[in-house]
Formats: structure tokens, C-alpha cells, sequence
């Protein structure tokens, strides 16, 4: 036995996207770029999938730009803003639980003489728009915040932070590769200028993402070397991985309500029993304002990476937080961030529930939770 519950880390591709992507690797190879038939087939395989994902999230497909992941989306939004900004001295509001995708630009920008300032979140996992207003400055530039945290699942207020966003002048970037396809996502309706998703949370393959920038947004290249993707992104663009994209973007626009309703009646469950069954556990962060399918729980006394080894013994795939940080010494920046010691933190687990899972699979991954707690509590004792 091998079940899934890991999919904040990556989904499996979905039939409908593994089919597109075969299809144009076997018949559309042409680069998108070329003006004969086999280029021009391509570029409109690249041109339905804009279509599909601008649908998907409330945008005008012009407004989308190709990459190669979140991560470089997030770069492209957060780079690319700041040094299109005019005067020597901009200043960067983003929180303490981001992403690397945005942390790590932020860091680099420090070096460049950026002034960054990181907000707290409250226990719940959730920023306070206020605290947004109150961090501007004349010589802000960019608010950067995700729309839905991968180790909480924690929803953030976009709207309200976009309305203060809009009212100061200072352009906002949203981290939207947790919520695309586990929550409804209209970027025009949210208010937001830039927006970042990835395809391999999607159910499509990994090495595709997107930024939508909102007409009217400057954004600096961050890469050189082409005119592609009309001049934002140099490169000759993923065909097959986009047209794939576009494919789960179709398939999860079809699916996505009652999808989230099932999945977040299993999440619900798993909660339910583990915290009947195991004693000193909780769940971090708001269990109101998250994605349906995500669950991060504490189990004091008990390490978590050696839980993620026994429940994978077991047969279960799950994880102690973010995959880019698998394998750290310091405990997750996420849990942290909400104020967790940070021996609590190293006893978190994080569930992330897709397609896939059943009732029947929640109910054993139950029963494994509850015997892999016993047993290194256990033998964390006798030590």
C-alpha cells in the first residue's frame, strides 16, 4: 500500500494534461516562434492553454506571461517591480511566512539597498491588513503576499490588502500557488497587479508556471535574451508543459467546487479522529480560513521528520512542511511565525489531501498516525 497526502508538495499529473502533453511533444514540436505551419501549430496549442488559465483566474489572456515555475514567477514579480521603480529609496512590505520564492528575491534585494519589511501574522496564521497600512512609507514600492500559506493553508485578506495597496499607490504581488485550483481566484475582482501560480500544483507537470500582470504594471526583466511572451520573458516557451497547464486549468475550472467540498469534508474527518484518538495534538493555525485540503497538526514529544519516516514505512506520503525545506536543522519559518517553540514546530506535520484520497485512505492514514505516535512516544521514553 502507497497513498498519497502530500499534495501541497506536488500533485500527480492529471490524465487530461499527461494526454495534451503528449500530444503536442508527437505533434506539435514546432518553436512557438516560427512563422511556418509547424511554429504556428504550436503557438496555438501556447495560445488555448493562455485562454484556459485566463479563465480560470479572471484575467485577459494578454495579461499572463509563461515561466518556468512559481518560484521564477515570484522572482519576476518581486525583481521586477522593485527595480522598475523610479528613486533611489523603495522600501518592500511583505510577512514572515512567505514563501522562499519571495523571500529569497527579498533578500536580494537588501543587498541591492532595498529596505524590506516583514510582518508578523497572528496565531492564527492570518496577516492583519491594518498592520499593511501601517508599514507603508512614502518610498514603498511593492506589497508582496501569499493568498494562501503551503504548510497552514491559511487564506489572507488579498482584497482588503488590496485595497489599501491601491489607495497608497504601491503595486501588489500575490503568491498564488497554494489557492489556484483549491479556492475560486478572480484576480481582477481581488484588486491585485501581479499574481504567480505553477502548474505542478495543478495536477500538470512540473517546470511551467505563470504571472499575471495586471495592463499597466511595470516590471523590469529580471532574464535577457529574446522577445518572447511579448518582451517579459526571454526563452523559447514549454509548449508541451503549457498546453498541459491549460489542460488541468480547464479541468479543475470544471470540477473545483464540488471538489473542494469533498476534500475538505476529508480533511475535516482526519482532524476529527486524530485529535480523539491521540492525546497533546492540535491543529496549527485557522482551521476557518484555509484551503480545503490542507491540515497542519501538532504531536507533542514526537519529532516529526522520524514521523514522516514511520508513516512512510507505513505506506503514507505526507510531510513536515514546505519540500524546498526538507531536510532543515531550523524548525519551519511558517510555524514560527505564528509563535510556536520551536519544539512544537519540530513535532509538526503537515496533510495535504487531493483528488486521490478517500474516506477509506483517511481511515487507515488514522490508524497510522495513531500507532506511529504511540510507538515514538514510546520509544522517545525509553531513550
Amino acid at each position: 500500500m502507497s497513498l498519497y497526502f502530500d499534495h501541497n508538495a506536488t500533485t500527480p499529473v492529471a490524465p487530461e494534461a499527461l494526454e495534451t502533453m503528449a500530444s503536442c511533444l508527437g505533434e506539435a514540436y514546432g518553436n512557438a516562434s516560427s512563422i511556418h505551419r509547424f511554429g504556428q501549430a504550436a503557438k496555438q496549442r501556447m495560445e488555448a492553454a493562455r485562454r484556459r488559465l485566463a479563465s480560470l483566474i479572471g484575467c485577459q489572456p494578454s495579461n499572463l506571461v509563461f515561466t518556468s515555475g512559481g518560484t521564477e514567477a515570484g522572482n519576476m514579480a518581486v525583481l521586477g517591480a522593485v527595480r522598475a521603480a523610479p528613486g533611489p529609496a523603495r522600501h518592500v512590505i511583505t510577512s514572515v511566512i512567505e514563501h522562499p520564492a519571495v523571500l529569497g528575491p527579498c533578500r536580494q534585494l537588501e543587498r541591492e539597498g532595498v529596505a524590506v519589511t516583514r510582518l508578523p501574522v497572528g496565531p492564527d496564521g492570518i496577516l492583519d491588513p491594518g498592520n499593511v497600512r501601517r508599514a507603508l512609507r512614502p518610498e514603498t514600492v511593492l506589497i508582496s503576499i501569499m493568498h494562501a500559506n503551503n504548510e497552514l493553508g491559511t487564506i489572507q485578506p488579498i482584497a482588503d490588502i488590496a485595497r489599501i495597496a491601491r489607495a497608497a499607490g504601491v503595486t501588489l504581488h500575490v503568491d498564488g500557488v497554494q489557492a489556484l485550483g483549491k479556492i475560486p481566484v478572480d484576480v481582477e475582482a481581488l484588486g491585485v497587479d501581479l499574481y504567480s501560480v505553477s502548474a505542478h500544483k495543478l495536477y500538470a507537470p512540473k517546470g511551467v508556471g505563470a504571472l499575471y500582470v495586471r495592463k499597466g504594471t511595470a516590471i523590469a526583466p529580471i532574464a535577457y535574451g529574446g522577445h518572447h511572451e511579448r518582451g517579459r520573458r526571454p526563452g523559447t516557451e514549454n509548449v508541451p508543459g503549457i498546453a498541459a497547464f491549460g489542460a488541468a486549468a480547464a479541468l479543475a475550472a470544471r470540477i473545483l467546487d464540488s471538489e473542494s467540498e469533498r476534500v475538505a469534508a476529508l480533511r475535516d474527518a482526519l482532524e476529527d479522529a486524530i485529535l480523539k484518538c491521540v492525546p497533546d495534538s492540535g491543529v496549527n493555525g485557522s482551521r476557518a480560513h484555509r484551503t480545503p485540503n490542507t491540515s497542519n497538526m501538532y504531536f507533542d514529544g514526537v519529532d516529526g521528520e522520524a514521523m514522516t519516516i514511520a508513516l512512510d514505512l507505513r505506506g503514507f506520503a505526507v510531510s513536515t512542511g514546505a519540500a524546498c525545506s526538507s531536510g532543515a536543522i531550523a524548525p519551519s519559518h511558517v510555524l514560527t511565525g505564528i509563535g510556536l517553540p520551536a519544539a512544537r514546530a519540530r513535532s509538526s506535520m503537515r496533510f495535504s489531501l487531493g483528488r486521490s484520497n478517500t474516506a477509506e485512505q483517511v481511515d487507515a492514514l488514522v490508524e497510522a498516525v495513531v500507532a506511529a505516535v504511540a510507538h515514538l512516544r514510546r520509544i522517545s521514553v525509553h531513550a
